[in-house]
């Protein structure tokens, strides 16, 4: 599941939630923040799990990645499709975020059908 650094409000919503379905589901959990290099934030790995950590806890069966990329979208869609996941949990902003950037290609997408088609894996979507 992907999550901003630091952690919003949203992002700690999102990560409660797919930390309810891992546990729930006895799965491994993969808590994704993606780098972006023209931003040149450097978050460690480190760093993002002791925030996750100091906002929920210890979350068990956790494994915590940073990749650096140019796109969020593509990234996400690149490390679901390396980790062969079974479950993308996002929040409701994320949705709007890839539903702006998916505009600029091709109009007006529904993107949770499109996330689905490309994830090839149950979306889960956070958020009011």
């Amino acid at each position: 599941m992907p999550v901003r650094y630091p952690l919003s409000e949203h992002s700690t919503e999102t990560l409660r939630t797919a930390a309810s379905l891992a546990a729930e589901r006895d799965a491994e959990l993969t808590v994704l923040h993606v780098d972006l290099y023209q931003e040149d934030g450097n978050v460690t790995r480190t760093e993002l799990k002791r925030a996750a950590q100091r906002k929920l806890g210890r979350i068990e069966n956790a494994r915590y990645v940073v990749r650096r990329g140019f796109l969020v979208e593509q990234t996400i869609l690149d490390e679901v499709a390396a980790e062969d996941a079974d479950v993308v949990v996002i929040g409701r902003k994320q949705v709007g975020r890839w539903r702006r950037a998916l505009r600029s290609m091709l109009g007006d997408p529904d993107v949770e059908a499109f996330l689905e088609r490309e994830l090839d894996c149950e979306l889960v979507v956070v958020g009011t």
